[in-house]
């Protein structure tokens, strides 16, 4: 920043202002060219995402491997191009490198230059996927933000019980795997403790994917008694976590009410000389007529 001869008024360089322009475009949610920016770039992630799907596909990467490859490279450069300016234009660099939405903007141009060190890492570039997130700020989706942030609140929360919860699941689950490796053998295929263990939290949760079948009697109804518990077991952490977030909602629901009973109370205050309303709370004149409150 530089000021004029006479030390009175500061004017900016024309890097400051290279700078300005640029962070007006990258970061000015509201502006025009801001919105056609971020608009871009939500669209560039979503065809970079669909062009690694692409190559995923066996036949169609045999045909238009170069093509695909090529257009990776084409929308890392955009990507590299693009974290390089945030970090110019931004007054703290490292805020935005270590913050959260610069640690994901990092990670979705790392794997394409570590493909030339390590093949085939460049499919990791579809986490850059994550980098919709933004959509929520360009499109300032505040309700969407609200609601995630009670969620939040509400996991956090509930974070002890679950702990308790997936601590008890697990001592159940080694001890009946336990039990099934000593009652089926690994004649039946339960050749581990862990295999065994395996089996039931697969049965616990209600996959079951039918690698391991128990064929004694024992076996089989601790089968039976693992899947009704499952079905039990599901439902309790949805419960815990709805509860939290019932008890966000009437937090939140609470201190709205409260807000409105207080606008409602200071709009109630009105000048008995002049009639005007919506007086300070701690007011003990008008501010119109300056004549004494009565409240």
């Amino acid at each position: 920043m530089k000021k004029n001869r006479d030390n009175s008024l500061p004017f900016k360089s024309k890097l400051d202002l290279f700078r300005q322009k640029i962070y007006i475009v990258i970061y000015g949610v509201n502006t025009p060219a801001g919105k056609t920016f971020d608009v871009a770039l939500l669209i560039f992630i979503l065809l970079s995402v669909f062009t690694i799907m692409l190559e995923t596909v066996e036949g169609i990467d045999a045909r238009f491997h170069r093509e695909l490859i090529l257009l990776e490279w084409f929308f890392t450069i955009i990507f590299t191009l693009e974290y390089g300016l945030r970090i110019f234009v931004s007054k703290n660099p490292f805020k935005y490198i270590f913050s959260f939405y610069g640690i994901i903007d990092l990670l979705s141009i790392l794997p394409m230059f570590l493909s030339l060190f390590i093949k085939g890492s460049h499919i990791l570039s579809s986490f850059r996927i994550l980098r919709l997130l933004r959509l929520f700020r360009v499109f300032r989706l505040m309700e969407f933000m609200e609601e995630s942030s009670k969620l939040k609140v509400a996991l956090l929360a509930s974070r002890a019980k679950i702990m308790v919860f997936l601590y008890t699941v697990t001592i159940i689950a080694i001890l009946i795997g336990t039990l099934m490796y000593y009652v089926e053998g690994p004649k039946n295929g339960f050749t581990s403790i862990p295999r065994s263990v395996f089996y039931t939290i697969v049965t616990l949760t209600t996959v079951g994917y039918g690698d391991m079948v128990p064929t004694t009697a024992l076996g089989q109804f601790l089968s039976m008694v693992l899947m009704v518990t499952g079905y039990g077991i599901i439902a309790v952490p949805t419960g815990i976590v709805g509860v939290e977030i019932a008890k966000e909602v009437g937090r939140s629901i609470s201190e709205e009410k409260i807000k409105d009973t207080e606008h409602d109370r200071l709009n109630s205050i009105v000048c008995a000389h002049c009639n005007r309303e919506k007086h300070r709370k701690d007011a003990e004149y008008c501010y119109h007529c300056g004549h004494q409150l009565h409240i």
